[in-house]
């Protein structure tokens, strides 16, 4: 039984144009990676089983031609009896969504424990803690730390959008700090704040430890963004998306400098 990993994918598809390729077939009985099954779910390729012994990765086909085979697959589906809706990412289609799955993009259908899945179900649950920390925060007069959590929420809300529509996250400014002023600032406190790194402690009061929870759901939400998006080798396809994450952690630990060090008193 035959194995294809990511590695022969990416070999395969190196002389092609990945948007120009929408269904990769391979002889029935095939095993696929999951690497390889999230390199094919990324470009938005139909991963196809076909009887044939004759695989695309043993013969590639000339890329004209293999153009024409996509148009008219693309062409001819919608127009068999009973039109299908939903795509899998393990090939074949639904007419309706079952319960137990959910879309990954498009009309494209994975299971709800899906890596991409959890993780957005964890950027979810980071925007309502942060809703909450806003509540907290404005019950304790602190007016500038709810405008600022407001600011992260909306970036949040960005990281979402930039994952679901595989769009690139570039340089970005939080509280006036770029992300290489983040890391320098939560590095090297005593040199910005006079404050030595610290453990959080309820004496320290009620929105040290509200930030403090903030910071560690980002750092639960980083580890699944790399569960998310690591290949086959260990190394991520979205190194964006979890530096962004990481950066956003250390920002939650220089609020909480600036909330003991007064910056945030009325």
């Amino acid at each position: 039984m035959a194995v294809i990993t990511e590695s022969e994918l990416r070999k395969h598809f190196r002389n092609q144009n990945l948007k120009d390729v929408a269904v990769f077939e391979t002889a029935a009985g095939t095993i696929l990676t999951p690497s390889a099954k999230s390199f094919l779910t990324d470009h938005q390729i139909e991963l196809r089983y076909v009887k044939s012994p004759t695989t695309a990765v043993d013969i590639p086909a000339p890329k004209k031609e293999i153009k024409l085979q996509i148009t008219k697959n693309l062409d001819t589906e919608p127009q068999t009896e009973g039109k299908k809706r939903f795509r899998t990412l393990y090939g074949g289609f639904l007419e309706t969504k079952p319960e137990h799955m959910t879309h990954l993009y498009g009309n494209m259908l994975v299971f709800k424990d899906h890596p991409r899945i959890l993780f957005r179900g964890k950027l979810d649950s980071l925007e309502t803690k942060l809703l909450e920390a806003q509540i907290s925060c404005f019950k304790l007069n602190m007016t500038k730390l709810v405008e600022d959590l407001e600011e992260i929420l909306q970036f949040v809300r960005r990281i979402v959008r930039c994952e679901v529509l595989s769009e690139s996250i570039e340089e970005f400014h939080l509280l006036g700090m770029t992300h290489k002023e983040l890391r320098e600032q939560s590095h090297f406190p005593k040199k910005y704040f006079g404050l030595e790194h610290f453990q959080p402690s309820y004496e320290m009061g009620e929105a040290v430890v509200v930030i403090n929870a903030l910071r560690t759901l980002t750092r639960e939400t980083e580890l699944l963004a790399y569960q998310a998006f690591k290949k086959e080798h260990g190394e991520a396809e979205r190194e964006d998306i979890i530096r962004t994450l990481n950066r956003l952690s250390s920002l939650f630990w220089i609020i909480m400098f600036r909330i003991r060090v007064g910056q945030y008193n009325s």
